[in-house]
């Protein structure tokens, strides 16, 4: 069944699930949050803010000058201090920060408030004897290790914005990352393990920074005991640069929209964007949202966000939201089937995790490996359970609940990006009564609308264009050193709405649907890529002439990248040449952005479908792509090319 044939069916039958009595009893928001904040909204988000420890109170909540906001004027905080010191000084020092997994089964680490202060101390000590201060950008390469997290509070507490890379990026993207934010130090490991196997990152950085004049310093935390190249006078063992370093750090307060953190993610021309998110608005919508969307309750819960930190949501709802709330977490190394198949559940019977924040993506895997392995672990402790990265089909959703949750854990259904810093589309699990596979809608204090082409709302049902149309504290200030493609990215389409480049509905029951993007940006596993991106890695190929990048449904991803590519000459006559080359392709794709990108199928065709004025078509490869009846094709050049990639691509579906 197909995610919007099985939208519509639930849909149509209104299936709801109202919150469990209990929860609701003592839930952290109540109904009457939605009309407090609808009457008052900037009151609103100022009691929000007023969660949070301030150095200096702030004199105006929002200087809204379309398209730029600054929230919280003239207040001065500390990042770190809010995620850290307010705790222990609160005497949760000895509260459990964070459990630490590593994928080795017997790799782990607890980490309390107390030990996470002294460690983010050294750390930002170590980054202030390497010439790091206020204003600065240092670039994080990191795996799932405590020094990802330490790391990124040690920048915050300095003021030095970071920019986190996802470890399986490649050195290319580095490059673009680190030029572009012009980052003064790295801080890496020799690797990582992935999948049983220990993985390399360091050579990646060591390839980049050839590339690279603004590093000064490489910090190296060793993970994997891995031989590593090193250059004398710029890398340093994390262990030799921070264990020395005195264990207390005086803090010092910055002005709310001290720059944060930068990340960088795809954008439809194919060069990724620096999204800029600063202090005091970001981390009061991350926290906010983090105690009212998972009910938070930091005295009891242990809360568990299987992201990584390359990703927002690894920012967000792992390191920001998480820690400003003082909660006990677990943080994984590893992928879901290391060690085996039932890592997850044991981790979870382990460490007893009340809250589960994961996406689709791994749900749908985890139906396909069957009910038994959750069935073997005890996961009553389970009390929530919440889906981010992509818009969660019925199927999936009702397994999750039945399944994960033992059919009494209300589902939280979250829609944000990068771009928002925090989530923005949400029920709320001890208020709303939800229906399986929506995101419901908007949280208090956030005005959301679904608009047409040009760009009126479609009122109480009907489908469209998700926008945005009031500012709200966690968005994006910019796009780093480029004001002008901020404002044609994001507010250009439609007159003062922000556009999130997704597509939307509300139903007969005003409940709103997420379906996906509308632009040229693929939604793979929750992870956003361009087209043009991967287009542009394929091209840079010597023998690749052309190539258009479409993506396609896939059960498991909910997108799949398919290319298709015309070449210089002849590539191969031989079948399995030809299978080859498609492999070279696929590992040239993997080393220009990383394995992430890598396209599930790559078709070789003599040439593309184009209209007679040279344009591809797009829509016709996306029909060939999922195997559909082809639509139109009378107004191509030439119509037999089509055919004869439809074809192709039968034959590969055949043989997978």
């Amino acid at each position: 069944m197909t995610q919007q044939t099985g939208l519509e069916a639930l849909s149509t039958e209104s299936r709801r699930f109202d919150p469990p009595t209990e929860l609701a009893a003592a839930a952290n928001v109540k109904a009457e949050a939605y009309e407090r904040a609808a009457q008052d909204r900037l009151g609103f988000w100022a009691e929000q803010a007023g969660r949070l420890q301030w150095e200096t109170p702030w004199d105006e909540v929002l200087d809204w000058q379309p398209p730029f906001a600054k929230w919280f004027v003239g207040g001065r905080l500390n990042v770190a201090v809010n995620c850290v010191d307010r705790h222990v000084d609160a005497g949760n020092g000895d509260r459990i920060a964070l459990h630490w997994v590593g994928e080795p089964e017997d790799d782990t680490r607890d980490l309390t408030y107390t030990e996470l202060k002294r460690q983010v101390c050294m750390t930002a000590n170590a980054l202030e004897s390497l010439g790091v201060s206020a204003g600065d950008r240092v670039c994080i390469y990191l795996p799932m290790v405590p020094e990802a997290v330490i790391s990124m509070l040690a920048c915050a507490r300095i003021g030095a914005a970071h920019t986190v890379v996802f470890g399986g990026f490649s050195s290319q993207a580095l490059v673009d990352r680190i030029t572009a934010a012009e980052a003064k130090v790295v801080i890496t490991a020799d690797g990582g393990y992935r999948r049983g196997a220990p993985s390399a990152l360091k050579p990646a950085v060591d390839e980049a920074l050839e590339r690279c004049p603004s590093v000064t310093n490489v910090l190296v935390v060793k993970r994997t005991r891995q031989d590593v190249d090193w250059v004398e006078g710029r890398d340093l063992w994390w262990s030799d640069a921070v264990d020395s370093q005195p264990e207390e750090h005086e803090a010092q307060a910055f002005d709310a929209e001290q720059p944060l953190f930068l990340l960088y993610t795809s954008g439809s021309t194919g060069k990724p964007k620096g999204i800029l998110h600063t202090s005091g608005g970001y981390l009061t919508q991350a926290a906010w949202t983090h105690w009212a969307v998972f009910d938070l309750k930091p005295e009891t819960d242990v809360y568990w966000c299987t992201a990584d930190v390359g990703w927002v949501t690894g920012h967000s709802y792992l390191t920001y939201g998480p820690l400003a709330n003082g909660v006990t977490q677990v943080m994984y190394e590893g992928t879901p089937d290391a060690g085996g198949r039932d890592r997850w559940w044991s981790i979870i019977a382990k460490y007893g995790v009340t809250i589960l924040y994961t996406a689709p993506t791994a749900i749908r895997t985890f139906m396909k490996w069957g009910e038994d392995l959750p069935a073997k672990h005890d996961m009553s402790s389970l009390r929530v359970l919440g889906s981010v990265g992509e818009p969660i089909n019925p199927e999936a959703w009702m397994w999750y609940r039945r399944v994960i949750g033992g059919d009494r854990c209300p589902i939280v259904d979250t829609w944000w990006q990068t771009e928002t810093g925090a989530i923005m589309v949400s029920p709320l699990p001890g208020v709303t009564s939800t229906k399986p596979g929506s995101a419901m809608g908007p949280l208090p204090g956030i005005a959301v609308d679904v608009v047409d082409g040009e760009g009126v709302s479609v009122g109480e049902t009907g489908g469209g264009f998700l926008t945005l149309s009031e500012p709200w504290p966690s968005m994006l200030r910019g796009i780093w050193g480029d004001d002008e493609r901020y404002k044609d990215t994001y507010w250009s389409r439609f007159e003062g709405q922000y556009f999130a480049g997704d597509g939307a509905k509300w139903d007969e029951d005003h409940v709103l649907w997420l379906l996906g993007r509308v632009d040229d940006v693929m939604n793979i596993s929750g992870h956003r890529i361009s087209t043009t991106e991967v287009e542009s890695a394929l091209v840079s190929h010597p023998k690749v002439a052309e190539a258009a990048v479409v993506g396609a449904a896939d059960p498991t991803t909910g997108q799949a990248i398919v290319a298709f590519v015309t070449v210089k000459g002849d590539v191969t006559d031989d079948e399995s040449g030809a299978e080859g080359f498609v492999t070279e392709l696929r590992n040239h794709v993997a080393k220009e952005i990383g394995a992430i990108a890598k396209p599930r199928q790559i078709v070789l065709s003599p040439e593309l479908p184009k209209t007679r004025s040279g344009k591809i078509m797009r829509r016709l490869l996306v029909d060939i792509a999922e195997r559909r009846e082809l639509g139109d094709v009378t107004t191509l050049a030439d119509p037999t090319v089509v055919t004869q990639i439809d074809e192709t691509m039968g034959k590969l579906a055949s043989k997978s």
